[in-house]
């Protein structure tokens, strides 16, 4: 349970920014909704700035906005986590991380990371929500998530840098794909092959195409799809794909795939990061979640050569 220590402008403010609608925001706190566009034209009118662009579609958040709603989303987590720790209710007892993290991730380091994570800690839940690397920093930064992981290629305003380890992007093929017995393969020979690709929006498609592009080589990427069809895709041995090696470490130890290196560096300019909300106090279960990944990672041999 919260404690309410919010004024009724801010609430109705916040809850406007939830839904994106005053008579939607009016219908959840049982008001009118001129009640609700009163009190956030009086918070608007006491902070000297606009918070909502009036839309056609709706109420959409301008910069000042955005960052009023993650500073009060932050203050209601530290409140809730001071809250619970006066009523005992610290890492002992049963508490919830969120966690929010990119695709390649998902596929197949976050499942085991939880699963031991959860047998050390059968009282904490950990909620996940994947997206782009731009929805986990804007998961951050309005204060939905306490912990990110993504491929960035610098430090970005606002984040913690729990952890920054190179990630090169690497080729993954099955065992009994031509290019698997290789140390290492170049572009030219990657665009000889059957190629599946994420989207064009991942860092992996971008780096990729960017190479490509400089060196001037086509290529058709006949599947397109999330990390997990494009690598079971890859073990049938007739397409390779390209990701980290992290992404792919559970299969690479089972022998299902190969991970070769790329002579290219652009592909060697991404690092994984382990990120938290600048100037927020992470709680001990998601302190002691943050070290765990950091400890997964190393244990993954994340981002290691062949």
């Amino acid at each position: 349970m919260s404690l309410p220590l919010l004024s009724t402008a801010t609430r109705y403010f916040m809850e406007v920014a939830r839904t994106g609608s005053v008579s939607e925001a009016a219908g959840q706190v049982h008001v009118a909704a001129s009640a609700v566009s009163r009190q956030v034209a009086k918070l608007e009118s006491s902070l000297g700035c606009v918070l909502f662009d009036r839309q056609a579609r709706g109420m959409v958040l301008t910069e000042a906005g955005e960052r009023l709603a993650a500073y009060v989303r932050m203050a209601e987590q530290e409140t809730e986590r001071v809250a619970q720790e006066l009523r005992g209710l610290d890492a002992q007892r049963t508490s919830r991380i969120h966690v929010a993290c990119t695709e390649g991730f998902a596929a197949g380091f976050m499942p085991g990371a939880m699963a031991s994570f959860h047998a050390r800690h059968p009282l904490t839940s950990i909620f996940l929500q994947v997206g782009s690397s731009d929805e986990v920093s804007r998961c951050l930064l309005r204060g939905e998530a306490d912990i990110g992981l993504k491929f960035a290629v610098a430090p970005e305003h606002g984040l913690q840098i729990e952890l920054n380890r190179a990630a090169p992007i690497m080729v993954l093929v099955a065992a009994s794909h031509a290019l698997a017995r290789r140390r290492r393969v170049s572009i030219a020979d990657v665009v000889r092959h059957p190629i599946a690709l994420p989207a064009a929006g991942t860092t992996v498609r971008q780096a990729f195409d960017l190479c490509c592009g400089l060196q001037g080589l086509q290529y058709q990427a006949i599947y397109s799809g999330n990390y997990a069809a494009l690598l079971a895709l890859a073990a049938t041995g007739e397409v390779l794909t390209l990701s980290s090696y992290l992404s792919a470490a559970h299969l690479v130890a089972a022998g299902t795939l190969v991970a070769v290196p790329v002579t290219e560096p652009l592909l060697e300019q991404r690092s994984l990061q382990i990120l938290s909300l600048q100037g927020r106090s992470l709680g001990a279960p998601a302190r002691s979640f943050v070290n765990h990944l950091v400890a997964a990672v190393a244990a993954g041999q994340y981002g290691r050569k062949a």
